[in-house]
């Protein structure tokens, strides 16, 4: 006990926060890290092998005090700057956008200049060129638009009829009065019905792509519209899907008429043909929906209307157009 008050008196002359209750080895320490040595601290002398006066205890009593030092003190850099945000294991190496692509996509983007501007009919041509899907792609135009969709008046959304077609077989769903059936069917409709045709969609029996309602009916879709909006297959007038003339609208929506609208981010995406098709008629039906896109132009708009236009195949890279 002589020990432990000759600790206590050197460590009361150092005001050090111990007490009576500290165990020897927390008052050296204590000593210690205050910067003097003890004479059981060089020579390691009454060090257990376990318990309270290992090597171990004393060295976490020291690390412990040292942190409550630099604590009050306000203390909060480092102590080992290098090993900040130090992970295990080796550091991760980046690869470019490039490298991560497929083989056949890498051979086929070297035929693109990433900074070039290229004409609308040179763009089609590459594209069908950088091909790197082994199907018949389809050719797809992305414009990037200076609007606000959250406006009504720039919301864009409207029809256009591609001299060409898509290339894609469409079918198209007819939900008119009896006394229509029979010219729906003659012009191309594949399915035609009354309330046969609403016990379908209660069932979301969903095998059409597009969907043609007279005006009087439109009402009794209104119940179906969880089931039919999000799959974008709700009749709607600016889209030509509310008409009085069904057999002028199945015609319409199998000989190429599509639907495009803005998204959030202001960019109309349309597929205006496949490769199959050629650079010749690819251009016709591009050139016909950017005539129609130019057309929906807002009054309200000052600045410029199409910002980018990129052309690309459904797996392909992206080739940029002249605006």
């Amino acid at each position: 006990m002589a020990k432990k008050a000759e600790l206590l008196e050197q460590a009361s002359k150092l005001k050090l926060d111990v007490n009576a209750k500290s165990t020897i080895a927390e008052i050296e320490a204590a000593i210690a890290a205050a910067g003097v040595k003890t004479e059981e601290t060089p020579k390691k002398e009454g060090v257990a092998k376990a318990g309270k006066r290992s090597e171990r205890a004393l060295k976490e009593t020291e690390e412990k005090i040292e942190k409550e030092a630099r604590k009050e003190t306000g203390d909060t850099t480092p102590k080992d700057p290098e090993a900040v945000d130090k992970k295990k294991g080796p550091t991760p190496v980046a690869r470019p956008t490039i490298e991560r692509r497929g083989k056949k996509y890498q051979e086929v983007a070297k035929l693109v200049e990433k900074d070039k501007l290229y004409p609308l009919a040179e763009a089609l041509e590459l594209a069908s060129k950088t091909n790197p899907a082994k199907f018949d792609a389809s050719v797809e135009i992305h414009v990037r638009l200076g609007v606000d969709p959250r406006q009504a008046d720039q919301n864009i959304r409207s029809t256009v009829s591609l001299p060409h077609g898509t290339g894609k077989t469409i079918r198209v769903a007819v939900f008119a009065p009896s006394d229509q059936h029979e010219a729906a069917k003659k012009a191309g409709a594949d399915v035609v019905g009354e309330e046969d045709f609403l016990q379908q969609l209660e069932k979301e029996q969903i095998n059409f792509d597009v969907l043609i309602s007279t005006p009087q009916l439109m009402p009794k879709l209104g119940k179906y519209a969880r089931v039919l909006g999000p799959r974008g297959l709700m009749p709607n007038p600016k889209s030509g899907t509310v008409s009085a003339n069904i057999a002028a609208a199945v015609k319409d929506a199998k000989t190429g008429k599509i639907e495009y609208r803005v998204d959030k981010q202001a960019i109309v995406h349309v597929a205006v043909g496949k490769v199959s098709f050629g650079a010749a008629k690819l251009n016709d039906n591009a050139k016909a929906f950017i005539d129609s896109l130019q057309a929906q132009k807002p009054t309200s708009i000052k600045g410029t209307y199409i910002n980018t236009v990129t052309v690309t195949t459904t797996q392909g890279p992206g080739i940029k157009v002249q605006n």
